[in-house]
Order: structure tokens, then C-alpha cells, then sequence
């Protein structure tokens, strides 16, 4: 904390805010001078806010304040209690709440400075859905967007340019280069003109160049029409798409609808809205009256301080009680019959209250349901710009789910089929590559074979062919050997994988059946997980929905909590207000002198009377003044000549008295001069 005090107190000293503080005198301000000073940084950020708040209200304050904290985004630590007690220390001017304030606004005044100053352009207002319906409105509104979206850009192009940091000296060489490439440019053009000249129908070349410019510049012109024609079939598709939407509403309501129904129906519309306009509104419009008479009133009495807030709490508590106790006492005098219409009495404003609930409650429901239309709408549109295509219904969103399902089952099939011929596929290539190896080996055993009988396959003699076809016959005959026994050991292997293969047919044929079971219970658990998904999508959903309520009513009964403050103390200094008045009227209207002369009135009579008294003296003294101020005026004027005279006297024997010296020095000296 006293760091924070310490970075505040020196941020505060400099410019532009200049406030000469010490950690004393700071820490010594009172709670309007807290405020006041709070206001005067705040105007630093925005100069709306450089306000005087001893010539505003108080609540006007508060709000302006919290308005644009709200604006600058600012999160009061702690929790909803917190956040109540935050606002009731803001309208305080309490130390704990303003000092951590200032401490954040000091430490990134400039950021917030551009804040606010987008704040000023780009906070969006709200138009009513049913304004929006109007195509002049709309357009309006859709013209305030487009502008909005404008100056954005340009704050960005602006702040980029700011960072990139161009100056003027870099502007005048750009400047200068491409002048130097427009003089090269003229130079070209020039010799390209020459060389043109001597070609034959240059003119007519020229021309057909320049019709073709300008082919291309209508057709540039022509694409930019075309486009503007696209947006603008674009918002007449949209205009009649909600007037389509609004149609099958109205038709969908007259064909569920009976005339009885709709005249149920306008009855009760019409019931509500009389007890809005004849009951609801005239009550609310009075408490508010009412409350801006007493909040004037409040407004025009002089301030109070602690010891005067403590000794009307007292007196206020004191009041209460004697309220409770006549109460109690008159309760104790009733009789049956009063108790029973006292008990019709609050059953009849139970009634009312609960009347008056449901009221509100419907007025927020329509509300709700008119901006979540809005909201429909909006997405809708949205989708449309994105996807260029209408939003599926629910009947129509059902069957599209219901064709992927299928897609999906087809899909698994197939995906199936192919892994079992990519294993096949699989089991192939290995057998491929086995034989492969087993082919390989052969082939190196009968290079061996060959190198050991002294075979070398190229450049042999008659000789060498002679016992090389002998020795072939020899190799013929074993390898018919060779063979035999291979036939044998096929034939063999032949039957032993027929015996495998009646062993394991029953086997086969069971894991075909487990297969297709094993399918079917995959395609029912991703069913049981799609209905899980969406089942949790929808829990997740209305739990959000109950979130965001939870925090919607948190954050009114914190507003209401701090109205209720605000509203309590205003009372508390109404009551006192209210005290005051009674006492003084009634020591004006008691007939005892002593009574009376406390009385405000006639303190201030008094006073009154005394400063006229005062007021009298004051001029007489000055009529006296006045005559005496020629003859004060020449006495004076002459006391300076005299002064002056005798600073002339003085000045005259220092220099004689100097004078004096001098020659006594130079007599003494010639005297030594004749001793010597």
C-alpha cells in the first residue's frame, strides 16, 4: 500500500496534474477532495469528466464516474458483495476504494486516453427491433454501421502510420524520387513517340489503344454497377425474407387460432395494458416524482459532516423505536373485527404486490422474446451471408440428420470391406515376399553350384561345353529326382492345408456370425454416443443459460443493494432535514423568548443586524478616511522630501568626512618625506 501511495503521489506531482503532494498531505485529503481529485484525472482521460463536483450532484457524480470506469473496463477486486461495497465507497469517497482507482488510472493513462476517446465513436446504439422494420430507419442504421466500421479502419491505418514512423524528410526524398521518375517517364514517352512516327497508321494504332482504354475502364465501371446491383438484390432478398418470415408467423397464427381465441386473447393484451397505464405507470411516475423532490431538497441543503450524520443516526434509531412501541401498542387496542379487515387488508395487498410481480414479469418476458427475435434474425442473416444459403427448419434439419445417419451406416460398411481385402492385401504380399527370398536363395545356390563345377557362364571352350552338357544330363537327372520330390512334398502340403481348412471352416463360419454381431454393436453404440452428445450439448447449454441468469440476478441484487444504500442514506438526511425544520418551526412558533432566540431565524437576525451595525462603522470610518486623505496625502509627501533631504545631508558628511582623511593621509606622508 505505501508503495502505491508513493507511485500515485509522484505521478501526481508531474504534468500535467502539478498537485505539489507529500505522502501527508495526501494521505490527509478529505473524502471530496478524493473525489474532486479523482474527477480531475479522469478529465485527463477524457475532458468530458473535468468537472467540478461541489456544482454537480452527488448521484450525478457517481453515475458519470462509474459510467466511464464501465467504458474503461475496470474490475473492482473481490466478489459481488465487494462490488456493492466498492459503489457505496465510490459515492463516499472512501480512501480504501479511490487510492487502488487512482493507482490504475496513473498507470496507463495513455491507453485509456485512447479508449475513451474510441469510446466517444464507437460505442453502437441500440435500435429497437420494431424501428429497424422501417427501410429508413434501417438504411440509417445500416449507413451508421458502415461509417462505424470506416473509422475503425482509419484509427487503424492512423495508428499504423504512427508507429511506422515516416517522417518529413523521408516524404520530401520519396517526393523527389518520383519526380526525377516522372521527368524519366516524360523522356520515354517522348522517344516512344518518335519511334511511333515512323510507323505506318501510328494514328489509327492510337486510337484503336485509346478505344480499348476505355473499353476497359467501362467495363471496369460496369463490373463496380454489377456489384453494387448484387448488394442491393442482396438486401431486397433479405427484406423479403423477414417479410416472408413475418407472413408465415401471421399464418401460422391465424390458422392455429379461433376467433374466441383471438379475442381471449386481445382482451387480456388489453386488460394488461389498462393496468399498466392506470395503475402501474401513475404509481411509478409519483415514487419518482416524489423522490426527485426529496433528492432536490436534499440538493439544497449545505453539506454535513460525520458528527452531525451520527447525532441524526441516534435520533433516527430513537425514533424508530418509539414508532415500534406505538405500533405494538395500537396492535394490542384492536379489536376482531379490525384484525379481520386488517387480514383482508393484507391478503388484498398481497394480491396487489403479486399482481404487480407478474406484471413485471411479463413486461421482461416480452422484452426477452423481442430482443431474442431480434437476435434470431440477426443469426439468421448472418448464416445467409456466410453460407449463401436459408437456415434448415426442424423438420428439414431432422431428415438432413437422418440422411447422414444412413451415409454414415454405408460408410462403416464399406469401410469395413476395405480393411478386410487391405488385410487380404496384406497376407498376398508377405507370401509374394517370401517366395521372392525362397527364389533368391535358389538362384544363389545354383550360382554355387555352378562356381563349384567350374561354370563360369561366359567365354568357354568347346571343352568346357562338352562336361558342361554332361554335366547338364547329370543336373537334369537330379533335378527330376528334385522334382518328384517336390510333387510329393506339394501334394502333402496340399492335403495337409485342406485338413487345416476343414478344421477351421466351423471356425470361419462362427467368426463371420461375432463379425456381423460385433458391427451391429458398433453401429449401435455410435448412435448411443450421438444421442449422449447431443443429450450433453443440451445440459451444457441450459446450464450455460442458468450461469448467465445466476449472474444477471446476482449483479441486479448488487445494484439493488447499493440503491438501497443510496436510498437509506438520502432518507436519513431527509429525516434530519425534516427534524431540523420541525424544531425550528417550532421554536419560532413558541412563545417563550429564550425558545426563540435559538431558533435560526433569529440567529441570523441577529447577525443580520449586528453586520448592518458593522456595515454602519465601516462607513463612517471610511467618510472619515476619505476627508483625510488630501491632508494624509500632502503630510506624506512631505515626510518623503524631508527623508530625502536628510539621506542628501548624510551623503554630504560621509564625503566631507572622506575627504578629511584623504588629506590628513597625504600630510602625514609629506611629513615623512622631509624626516628622511
Amino acid at each position: 500500500m505505501g508503495d502505491q501511495i508513493q507511485f500515485i503521489v509522484e505521478k501526481l506531482n508531474q504534468e500535467p496534474f502539478r498537485k505539489n503532494y507529500n505522502l501527508i498531505s495526501f494521505d490527509s485529503l478529505e473524502s471530496l477532495q478524493l473525489l474532486q481529485l479523482l474527477s480531475d484525472v479522469l478529465g485527463e482521460i477524457d475532458p468530458k469528466h473535468a468537472v467540478d463536483i461541489r456544482e454537480e450532484p452527488l448521484e450525478q457524480t457517481a453515475k458519470r464516474i462509474l459510467n466511464l470506469l464501465g467504458i474503461l473496463k475496470y474490475k473492482p477486486p473481490g466478489t459481488v458483495s465487494d462490488l456493492s461495497a466498492f459503489r457505496q465507497g465510490l459515492v463516499t469517497g472512501s480512501k480504501p476504494v479511490i487510492h487502488p482507482l487512482l493507482h490504475w488510472l496513473l498507470q496507463r493513462t495513455n491507453e485509456l486516453r485512447t479508449r475513451a476517446y474510441l469510446a466517444r465513436f464507437l460505442v453502437k446504439l441500440e435500435v429497437p427491433a420494431e424501428f429497424l422494420q422501417d427501410d429508413t430507419v434501417a438504411d440509417f442504421n445500416k449507413q451508421y454501421e458502415e461509417l462505424m466500421e470506416a473509422f475503425k479502419n482509419l484509427h487503424k491505418e492512423h495508428e499504423h502510420l504512427k508507429i511506422s514512423g515516416l517522417s518529413t524528410a523521408e516524404i520530401r526524398r520519396d517526393i523527389s524520387a518520383m519526380e526525377e521518375e516522372k521527368d524519366q517517364l516524360a523522356k520515354r514517352v517522348e522517344r516512344l513517340k518518335k519511334r511511333v512516327e515512323t510507323v505506318q497508321n501510328h494514328q489509327r494504332m492510337l486510337e484503336i489503344a485509346r478505344q480499348l482504354r476505355l473499353e476497359k475502364e467501362r467495363e471496369e465501371s460496369l463490373a463496380q454497377q454489377k456489384q453494387e446491383q448484387k448488394s442491393q438484390l442482396f438486401h431486397a432478398e433479405q427484406k423479403l425474407q423477414r417479410a416472408q418470415v413475418q407472413l408465415k408467423e401471421m399464418q401460422h397464427v391465424v390458422a392455429d387460432s379461433k376467433p374466441e381465441s383471438l379475442m381471449k386473447k386481445l382482451e387480456e393484451e388489453i386488460n394488461f395494458n389498462s393496468y399498466l397505464v392506470t395503475e402501474k405507470m401513475p404509481r411509478e411516475m409519483e415514487s419518482k416524482k416524489t423522490s426527485v423532490y426529496f433528492l432536490q431538497k436534499v440538493v439544497a441543503e449545505p453539506a454535513m459532516t460525520q458528527a452531525d450524520l451520527t447525532a441524526l443516526e441516534s435520533e433516527k434509531n430513537e425514533v424508530n423505536a418509539q414508532i415500534n412501541q406505538l405500533v405494538e401498542k395500537r396492535m394490542i387496542k384492536y379489536e376482531p373485527a379490525d384484525s379481520k379487515f386488517s387480514m383482508y387488508r393484507q391478503q388484498a395487498s398481497i394480491i396487489s404486490r403479486k399482481k404487480e410481480a407478474k406484471a413485471e414479469e411479463l413486461q421482461a418476458a416480452k422484452e426477452e422474446m423481442s430482443s431474442l427475435e431480434r437476435q434470431m434474425e440477426q443469426k439468421s442473416s448472418q448464416a445467409h451471408e456466410l453460407e449463401g444459403s436459408e437456415v434448415l427448419t426442424e423438420d428439414e434439419f431432422k431428415q438432413y440428420v437422418s440422411k447422414l445417419r444412413s451415409k454414415n451406416t454405408f460408410y462403416k460398411k464399406k469401410r469395413l470391406e476395405l480393411a478386410e481385402i487391405s488385410a487380404e492385401c496384406g497376407v498376398l504380399q508377405r507370401t509374394e515376399e517370401l517366395l521372392r527370398q525362397r527364389h533368391e536363395a535358389i538362384q544363389q545356390h545354383l550360382q554355387a553350384i555352378e562356381e563349384k563345377k567350374g561354370i563360369s557362364g561366359y567365354s568357354y571352350t568347346q571343352e568346357e561345353l562338352e562336361r558342361v552338357s554332361a554335366v547338364k544330363s547329370e543336373m537334369d537327372e537330379v533335378k527330376g529326382q528334385t522334382l518328384d520330390n517336390m510333387s510329393e512334398m506339394v501334394k502333402k502340403l496340399n492335403a495337409m492345408v485342406a485338413e487345416k481348412k476343414a478344421s477351421l471352416a466351423p471356425v470361419i463360419k462362427e467368426l463371420r456370425h461375432l463379425r456381423q454381431s460385433c458391427q451391429e454393436l458398433t453401429q449401435e453404440c455410435d448412435e448411443k454416443k450421438i444421442q449422449y452428445d447431443s443429450c450433453a450439448a443440451g445440459l451444457e447449454s441450459n446450464r450455460s443459460e442458468l450461469e448467465q441468469e445466476v449472474k444477471g440476478l446476482l449483479e441486479e441484487c448488487a445494484q439493488e443493494e447499493s440503491n438501497y444504500h443510496y436510498i437509506n442514506c438520502m432518507k436519513r438526511s431527509l429525516e434530519i432535514q425534516l427534524q431540523r425544520a420541525r424544531e425550528e418551526m417550532k421554536a419560532y412558533v413558541s412563545p417563550d423568548p429564550q425558545e426563540r432566540r435559538r431558533a435560526v431565524r433569529e440567529q441570523y437576525t441577529r447577525i443580520i443586524l449586528e453586520q448592518e451595525n458593522l456595515g454602519k462603522k465601516l462607513r463612517e470610518k471610511q467618510k472619515i478616511v476619505r476627508e483625510s486623505h488630501g491632508p494624509n496625502m500632502k503630510q506624506m509627501k512631505m515626510w518623503q522630501d524631508f527623508e530625502q533631504l536628510m539621506e542628501c545631508k548624510r551623503d554630504c558628511f560621509l564625503k566631507q568626512q572622506n575627504q578629511a582623511a584623504i588629506g590628513q593621509i597625504i600630510q602625514e606622508g609629506g611629513k615623512d618625506r622631509l624626516v628622511l
